[in-house]
């Protein structure tokens, strides 16, 4: 027992040990180490003296002054209640591939033209200092327009790198997040770009929204079930009844199985007769001797053999019982369709004389 306790705890070690070391993963991550993670940059960063902080919650955002630069990595994830907190920041914003919702909240003078443009090697063709260092990249993905703006890297379809100064502060929409992945930092000229364009002030806000509600009020939980699943619920319910129903149906007659055991008929027999003691059921118990006799006698005197539908008359049964024995009708009648017995004594009796009754027929 001791070595299987060690060999246990052992086991339980190495499992969280190999849990824990998995690498961070995660586009745009600042921790991830992957092709599409961005730690590459966060720590080029820290190297430089930016003072790089994840953030996850747009309240968080209130603490940005002038002197710090905003990173919103997904724009696509902010909700109503997250898009009017990062506006109210005062900070400047660095907007990676945003869509017209979040276009129409924080950079409302720039126009979403293209989607998804392929990327060539261009020349930066604006006057902006970090694309003028970086020189010519490759930048795929949207392209935008920003009427009184810088447009950087243009091609027919619009700009892939487009800056503003909005109500005091510097807005930067970038059409694509390759430049700050892992994979893609060190090609032309990404690395110089985007450490210019992140690093411009001392603190940088990598803004990584987790789930909030689109209005910044709880939800219920019956909100958050996508339609298709309730559809599905109910169906999956309607199948569960009519199954239950299908189960409730008698299919075919009961199918009768051999008992485990063999009874004698006379432990049957003296078995139902202490219960007919026990409850003092005299008047059953004559009624159920009477017609065995009664049964038994019927085909004898030539009257067919009695059933449920079809019984014999007494009149008939005590006429040929008094031919057949010479008794009395009298006697014949209380014998077979008398009244119950007043006590046991007479109940003994009863079954003696049914018994001679019997033998008497079956003598002549």
């Amino acid at each position: 027992m001791p070595v299987l306790v060690g060999l246990l705890v052992v086991l339980t070690g190495v499992l969280v040990a190999s849990v824990a070391s998995q690498p961070v993963r995660g586009l745009l991550n600042p921790d991830a180490v992957d092709s599409s993670g961005s730690r590459a940059l966060a720590r080029l960063l820290r190297d430089r003296g930016v003072a790089v902080t994840v953030v996850r919650s747009s309240a968080e955002l209130d603490r940005a002054g002038r002197d710090a630069t905003v990173l919103v990595a997904l724009p696509a994830r902010l909700g109503t209640a997250a898009l009017q907190a990062t506006r109210r920041s005062a900070a400047d914003l660095v907007l990676v591939a945003p869509q017209r919702p979040a276009l129409a909240e924080l950079a409302p003078r720039v126009e979403l033209t293209t989607l998804r443009h392929r990327g060539e090697r261009r020349e930066p063709g604006c006057a902006l200092p970090a694309a003028l260092v970086a020189g010519p990249a490759e930048l795929g993905g949207e392209r935008y327009r920003a009427p009184g703006g810088i447009e950087c890297y243009p091609d027919a379809g619009g700009a892939a790198l487009v800056q503003l100064v909005d109500g005091g502060r510097t807005v930067t929409v970038l059409g694509t997040p390759e430049p700050l992945t892992n994979g893609a930092l060190a090609e032309g000229g990404n690395a110089a770009l985007t450490l210019r364009l992140l690093g411009a002030k001392p603190t940088l806000l990598w803004y990584l929204p987790g789930p909030e509600p689109a209005d910044g009020a709880p939800r219920a939980l019956g909100e958050l079930v996508p339609p298709g699943w309730r559809w599905a619920a109910v169906q999956l319910a309607l199948a569960a009844v009519l199954a239950a129903v299908w189960r409730a149906r008698r299919l075919g007659s009961v199918v009768s199985e051999p008992l485990p055991v063999v009874v004698r008929a006379v432990e049957a027999v003296e078995g139902r007769a202490r219960l007919y003691r026990r409850s003092g059921a005299r008047g059953h118990a004559a009624d159920t001797l009477r017609a065995a006799t009664r049964a038994r006698l019927a085909p004898l005197l030539g009257l067919g053999r009695p059933d449920g539908e079809q019984a014999i008359a007494p009149e008939a049964l005590v006429d040929a019982v008094t031919a057949r024995t010479g008794r009395p009708p009298a006697e014949v009648t209380e014998l077979l369709y008398g009244a119950a017995p007043v006590d046991e004594r007479a109940m003994v009796g009863l079954a003696d004389q049914l018994d001679d009754c019997e033998r008497e027929v079956l003598r002549t």
